[in-house]
């Protein structure tokens, strides 16, 4: 028990003097089929972010449809993750060591990403889009791309130029996937951000990659909703009971789920010759570890589940609401550093009474009540009604999962 305390109070004082701010400080993966369970490639983006209003919607593009993450407040133009009518998807982390100019022109990461759902159907119609797009970009960021064809990558973008890098080249990815968080391969050697949670992430999938049974619901619960610290050598949830004796609390601090952590999302795409129509933007809002995942399809356009887009009284998604609620109850400390705290025996606990572990049943109902349909749908096409049938049933497990007993 000792040493347990010498590694708990060594990570207050490790914090109270590293720590920094790191808003817009996403992790993500690119996992190919050759590590997923069923052989269709894996997108993930666990997005950090200052806007904690996170929900879906959907778009006509210039060429193509697409469904976007999108800030709360924004109205069009701006995508934060997304997949198109034609099995396109790409997000982003911002990276800190690839910028090689003095320009001021920042942030645009999110107007290329809506341009580029809108235009491109492959990794190659996306490199052109890169070359032919004005300069300069507005961008310092690590850009994931799949598409229908089988084509993954990330791509090291900065105000001019970009490198590409290739998840399905051996060479560059011999295990079958990529992790990505602040920082860039060929860029400047010890600068960016975020190795902490890059170490945290590596750790955790080369454990399971070899198994080749990656899945949506595995990178939720065990990367989105993960409280294992790779520098420190332990994992909250498994020291759960000690935490309590110790009144529950603990800093925030290079977990990969934060209070920064808005959203997060995993686009499971299509092996080849199936039909783009059947990539499954899996969707996550407001705080991870207190959100239920939900599939979503382009196919649907306008008619998303209703908990999942702009709500008819407000800006923001039901779903995320509801997460926010828990949340607040993790960090509810607002003077002075208090922010930096959270109160992880609300999140999970050795009773089972954590709100996570409260959820965990209704996530299970959720991925169950598509799972049947969605595999007659990859033989036989996605039927609407049943799908829109289906989102009033997961409507029903939401609210219903979110009771006056989890919220208050």
């Amino acid at each position: 028990m000792m040493a347990k305390q010498s590694i708990f109070f060594a990570f207050i004082l490790f914090v109270c003097l590293i720590f920094t701010a790191e808003a817009n400080a996403c992790t993500s993966g690119i996992f190919t089929g050759k590590v997923t369970a069923d052989g269709r490639p894996l997108l993930w983006k666990h997005r950090d972010t200052g806007e904690e209003n996170n929900r879906i919607q959907f778009f006509k593009g210039k060429k193509y449809d697409f469904l976007a993450l999108v800030n709360s407040p924004d109205t069009t133009g701006i995508a934060w993750a997304g997949t198109n009518s034609v099995g396109f998807s790409i997000m982003n982390t911002a990276s800190y060591n690839l910028k090689d100019d003095n320009l001021k022109e920042a942030d645009k990461e999110g107007e290329l990403m809506f341009d580029a759902l809108s235009e491109c159907k492959t990794l190659a119609d996306f490199e052109k889009f890169l070359s032919k797009r004005k300069k300069p970009l507005g961008v310092e960021a690590n850009f994931g791309v799949t598409d229908a064809e089988g084509g993954a990558a990330y791509y090291e973008t900065n105000n001019n130029t970009f490198v590409k890098v290739d998840v399905n080249d051996l060479k560059i990815a011999p295990n079958g996937y990529l992790i990505y968080t602040n920082f860039s391969y060929t860029g400047r050697a010890d600068q960016g951000m975020g190795y902490i949670r890059y170490n945290t992430a590596n750790e955790i999938v080369a454990k399971k990659s070899f198994m080749h049974d990656i899945t949506p619901k595995w990178i939720f619960d065990n990367l989105s909703r993960s409280f294992y610290h790779s520098l420190l050598g332990f994992d909250l949830k498994e020291e759960g009971s000690f935490i309590e004796k110790y009144s529950g609390w603990m800093v925030d601090q290079d977990f990969i789920p934060r209070k920064s952590s808005s959203a997060s999302v995993v686009i499971q795409g299509v092996k080849s010759g199936e039909n783009p129509d059947m990539t499954i933007m899996w969707t996550i809002l407001g705080y991870p570890p207190a959100g239920i995942a939900v599939p979503l399809w382009v196919k649907a356009e306008e008619r998303q589940p209703s908990f999942m887009i702009r709500s008819d009284n407000s800006q923001n998604a039901r779903a995320c609401d509801l997460a926010l609620i828990l949340k607040q109850k993790t960090f509810p400390i607002k003077r002075g550093n208090g922010s930096r705290y959270l109160k992880f025996n609300e999140i999970y606990n050795s009773k089972g009474e954590g709100y996570m572990q409260k959820l965990s049943g209704p996530q299970n109902e959720i991925r169950l009540i598509y799972s049947d349909a969605t595999e007659r749908w990859r033989r036989e096409g996605i039927d609407l009604n049943e799908l829109f049938s289906l989102n009033e049933k997961a409507a029903t497990v939401i609210e219903s999962a979110y009771s006056e007993s989890i919220l208050f």
